[in-house]
């Protein structure tokens, strides 16, 4: 992971953490060229980040946890806006089909045990498909929860990096990049 920590280098020589948007760029064109992805849900604030994606490289991995259980428009929107922004290497990322035949073979185990259905649907499969990277990026931000009230630009976790740099955006800047960008929103915000 060589070439990342120095990060004066991405805020202008200076020892202050740099912007979110700069790391962002540092991250996929310096420190991790074709050793970074980005992990999203397609969902409702999603846009903004995949679309600073798109303009640094939009050949940036970009994975997506198909588990099954997304409604039909969230996978329209997904295509759409791959579309839209020119990602070229969007990955569904799917459960294991025999941990699923074995675990839940009805694909009711969110109701009863929601921890479980997670393992078998979101973690597991994502720690497979980070596996041959070294970074990773996500969009989560601090206002979106109280749990993330300290959410850093940056992490290590599980000995890959971990970059959020939409951490402290809050709704009104998401609001205006999607009017700035002319972003679709997501079609179920319509339905509330």
């Amino acid at each position: 992971m060589s070439g990342f920590y120095p990060l004066n280098a991405v805020s202008g020589g200076s020892d202050a953490l740099p912007d979110g948007v700069a790391l962002l760029r540092h991250a996929i064109r310096a420190a991790f060229p074709g050793r970074i992805a980005v992990v999203s849900s397609f969902g409702a604030e999603s846009a903004v980040l995949l679309a600073l994606v798109a303009e640094i490289d939009p050949r940036t991995p970009v994975l997506f946890l198909e588990t099954g259980q997304h409604f039909r428009e969230t996978l329209a929107y997904r295509a759409a806006l791959a579309a839209q922004l020119g990602l070229s290497d969007v990955r569904d990322i799917r459960p294991d089909p025999a941990a699923l035949a074995h675990g839940d073979p009805s694909g009711d185990l969110w109701r009863v045990d929601p921890d479980a259905c997670c393992a078998r649907r979101k973690i597991a499969p994502l720690a497979a498909a980070l596996a041959p990277f070294d970074a990773w990026v996500s969009g989560r931000k601090r206002f979106q929860a109280a749990s993330r009230r300290h959410l850093p630009l940056i992490e290590l976790v599980d000995g890959k990096v971990k970059i959020n740099p939409l951490a402290d955006w809050d709704g009104a800047r998401i609001a205006a990049e999607f009017a700035a960008r002319a972003l679709a929103p997501h079609p179920l915000l319509a339905q509330g």
